[in-house]
């Protein structure tokens, strides 16, 4: 039987709310040490009105989504994402998708699927992009 089928829901996956001590320890992970992303005072000089996360730890989410998705045995192929919104300290991040496309072949499944996060505040996307994985049936 198989394992995903078009218009299947993935995820959602839920993070807690994103904080400023979780950027700061983001940044030493990364080596992204812009200030628009821990110090509040230059991303309001910069016009931001605040702090704003790394793009890339929200990419991260979605990507925790998918590896969770498909499971040890899996195997991601493709991932990309295009950044729309901003995320701020205090954002709790959704992140889901939805099954495209399914083609099965040698006991495997290879699944396209729209991909993407929302922010809590308003309820806006702030990724959305598509991923392409391969799981045993």
């Amino acid at each position: 039987m198989a394992r995903f089928q078009v218009g299947d829901r993935i995820g959602p996956l839920v993070k807690p709310p994103v904080t400023k001590t979780q950027l700061v320890m983001y940044s030493g992970a990364s080596g992204d040490f812009n200030p628009i992303h821990t110090v509040e005072e230059f991303a309001v000089q910069a016009g931001l009105g605040g702090v704003i996360a790394h793009g890339m730890l929200t990419m991260a989410f979605v990507g925790q989504m998918l590896t969770e998705t498909i499971g040890d045995e899996g195997a991601l192929e493709k991932f990309g994402v295009r950044f729309i919104d901003m995320v701020r300290p205090g954002d709790v991040i959704t992140c889901e998708g939805e099954v495209k496309a399914v083609e099965e072949a040698g006991g495997w499944q290879t699944v396209e699927c729209d991909i993407w996060a929302t922010k809590s505040s308003g309820g806006n996307r702030v990724v959305a992009g598509q991923a392409r994985f391969r799981v045993p049936v």
